[in-house]
């Protein structure tokens, strides 16, 4: 079953210890509304699982990867891999119009290609001069992530507010 760059992107901030809403946010940068979508269709389709647990301010919401999200991933980073290393053999080799061709083809993956850190950015950089492209032609500003890492270890907890009720609502 395939599934959107921004549903593994979630799936793997989720593997690498954001167990919470305000964490994935932070690390994924994707909207409030997408991500409760995006995390209402993961555990639906058996990917992740949520735990009530006791905090210091109330219950909290955790979030983990099944054994299926965790095959998902790591699907999908040996693909994203195997297309990456295609794009470098077409750059060294020089042939502008096969790695313009193959970059078109997987626009959509460059976000989640930065996310898990799979690409080289200098070699991407190095790619898009050979082709007389920018990254924000292939990436747009917004799509690209800041935190790299994909851990998103730092930041907001997201999970119960003052009252000890949920301050995020994802369909549980």
């Amino acid at each position: 079953m395939e599934y959107e760059p921004k549903d593994v992107m979630v799936l793997g901030a989720i593997r690498n210890g954001a167990k919470n809403f305000g964490k994935i946010q932070k690390a994924t940068k994707i909207e409030t509304d997408e991500l409760n979508g995006i995390l209402e269709r993961l555990e639906k389709r058996g990917m992740i699982v949520h735990e009530e647990k006791k905090g210091w301010l109330g219950k909290k919401m955790e979030l983990s990867t099944t054994p299926k999200g965790d095959n998902e991933v790591e699907h999908r980073i040996h693909e994203m891999e195997e297309n990456w290393q295609q794009m470098v053999q077409l750059y060294k080799s020089g042939d502008k119009g096969k790695l313009n061709k193959q970059m078109d083809g997987f626009r959509s993956f460059f976000p989640m290609m930065m996310f898990f850190g799979i690409m080289d950015i200098m070699m991407f950089s190095m790619m898009f001069s050979m082709i007389g492209a920018s990254m924000t032609d292939y990436v747009p500003a917004d799509q690209m992530p800041g935190d790299m890492d994909g851990g998103g270890a730092d930041g907001a907890d997201g999970g119960a507010g003052a009252d000890g009720g949920f301050d995020f609502d994802i369909g549980f």
